[in-house]
């Protein structure tokens, strides 16, 4: 007997041997028929979708869960219109933070107001505290003197704006987050992707200092899942700086590793480890993706993290260690890094069915195409970036480059597996609005940016199903309603492939399920 069956709705299974069903059948969480096959059987639980269209459950291949929830309880000044605004939002903070203390704020952007703070102007208004501002890329922060003074001498410090490894420095004077902490934050993350449709995720980077700021963050995965806080499954990529040499036997040509030799696949359904994830350059918003030309109207074309041969040793050391590589490269110069460490990989040891990753691929100039797909390298996009900071980016791009930001159709075209992603809190997570920019290319504004990169609806949503669980070594049980696969799954009130584009971003999401049963928190 079946659990349950869900019927009269419109199933785009993604799957192409049966594209359309109208009934399914769940049992034990699994997928079990389609149609006759579900019909066929007597269902203790039979749930009327009344019309509704039904996909496979979203896979956001690249989010950061932790960062996510400490985000939305932290105080923000993204709303600040002014310079002075700012600064009457960090005293309201300093105020509320004990003597000693750091006060902290999120949203911190420079690009509306034409420059960065300084550290001068903080001071004015922190009462001694130490203050730091989270740059919304990830990639900086803004701190006042107070935290400029006690880091080391040799960091590039500036006025106050700290980038990279120099934001590191300054996170690293203060404790890791607890475990509960932790996990408090994840559960509250989980949350929001389920009521957006996602039932899977990948955690780009744990156990580095920038975002969760643990070295023990996987146990806080495990506990919120023990906790319950964890209703949907993840995958986390480990972040490379938690490597580190090894005396490993000589056949195993293994130079760096985590302790134990932990590489991607330890695991289960619902909680597992995934790529390695190792930074080359750094970000758009932030202007440290490294570029081969100068970003428009500025004298520099950003920075690597590294010395390129550090990196590449390290990508290299990587895969020697048997791990699928997640390789965040923004800039076409980090993208030349990127492809030439795996390339000298796979020289070194071919691993064929690595499935190497490249986070972001922001900008790809045309010759990088045909590399990518010789090398059998995914490209994990994030198509919001566009949709909210589009503008900006193709102004700081220029007319040659903006038609190469976050491609489509030049990845399909050469046969590249083309990933949706979020890179949540960055930019909006709903796949659906990522869906709609993929195909129509328009920024907030309505500005069109590399219209020749649109792809189909079925196309885009193949990147957040289908593409998604080949990315994370997830296709045999997700990405499409096959018999035997995970009854993940999204209910739409909405057809995406018969609305305007234009509306696909606003179908509202009726239910979300994960192992046949819906999840309390996506209605909730």
């Amino acid at each position: 007997m079946l659990c349950t069956r869900l019927t009269n709705a419109r199933f785009l299974t993604m799957d192409p041997d049966r594209p359309v069903a109208h009934d399914l059948g769940i049992w034990r969480g699994r997928i079990v028929g389609l149609d006759e096959a579900a019909t066929s059987l007597p269902a203790r639980e039979v749930i009327d979708l009344q019309g509704a269209t039904v996909l496979p459950g979203f896979i956001d291949s690249h989010v950061h869960l932790a960062w996510t929830g400490f985000k939305a309880g932290t105080p923000s000044v993204a709303p600040c219109a002014s310079v002075a605004d700012v600064l009457a939002a960090v005293a309201e903070v300093v105020a509320r933070t004990p003597e000693g203390g750091w006060a902290d704020l999120a949203g911190y952007d420079q690009r509306g107001f034409g420059r960065h703070l300084t550290a001068a102007e903080l001071d004015k208004v922190s009462a001694g505290r130490k203050v730091f501002m989270m740059h919304d890329s990830g990639h900086g922060c803004m701190v006042n003197t107070a935290v400029l003074d006690v880091l080391p001498a040799e960091l590039p410090q500036g006025e106050g704006f700290l980038a990279e490894g120099a934001m590191g420095a300054a996170r690293a004077l203060r404790l890791p987050y607890s475990q509960q902490e932790l996990a408090d934050a994840i559960g509250l993350a989980a949350r929001t992707c389920l009521a957006e449709g996602v039932t899977a995720c990948a955690e780009a980077g744990i156990g580095g200092v920038l975002f969760g700021h643990s070295p023990v963050e996987l146990g806080a995965y495990q506990l919120a899942l023990e906790q319950g806080k964890l209703p949907l499954r993840a995958q986390l990529m480990v972040s490379a700086d938690r490597l580190r040499p090894v005396t490993a036997h000589e056949d195993d040509g293994i130079p760096r590793a985590l302790d134990l030799g932990l590489r991607t696949g330890f695991g289960d359904d619902r909680l597992s480890v995934g790529a390695l994830k190792i930074y080359t350059d750094g970000g758009m918003m932030a202007r440290t993706a490294a570029l081969t030309g100068p970003y428009q109207g500025l004298d520099h074309a950003g920075q690597l993290q590294d010395d390129p041969e550090t990196l590449a040793d390290t990508i290299v050391a990587g895969h020697l260690a048997g791990w699928q590589l997640a390789v965040h490269a923004i800039g076409d110069r980090a993208a030349d890094v990127a492809l030439d460490a795996l390339e000298r990989a796979q020289r070194i040891r071919p691993r064929p069915g690595a499935r190497h990753r490249i986070e972001h691929a922001g900008l790809i100039r045309p010759d990088q195409l045909e590399r990518f797909a010789r090398l059998g390298v995914t490209a994990v996009v994030q198509p919001n970036f566009l949709r909210y900071f589009g503008d900006d980016y193709a102004a700081i791009m220029g007319e040659e480059r903006a038609p190469w930001l976050y491609r489509g159709r030049g990845f399909l075209e050469h046969g590249i597996t083309l990933v949706g992603s979020s890179d949540r809190p960055v930019a909006d997570g709903s796949p659906l609005r990522a869906v709609q920019f993929m195909v129509e290319r328009a920024s907030e504004s309505g500005q069109v940016i590399g219209p020749d990169e649109g792809i189909t609806v079925d196309e885009a949503l193949r990147a957040y199903t289908v593409a998604g669980a080949f990315a994370c070594h997830w296709e045999d049980s997700a990405g499409s309603l096959t018999p035997g696969k995970r009854a993940d799954l999204v209910v739409l009130g909405d057809d995406p492939r018969s609305v305007d584009v234009s509306r696909i971003g606003d179908i509202e999401v009726v239910a979300t399920f994960v192992d046949g049963r819906e999840t309390e928190e996506a209605s909730s």
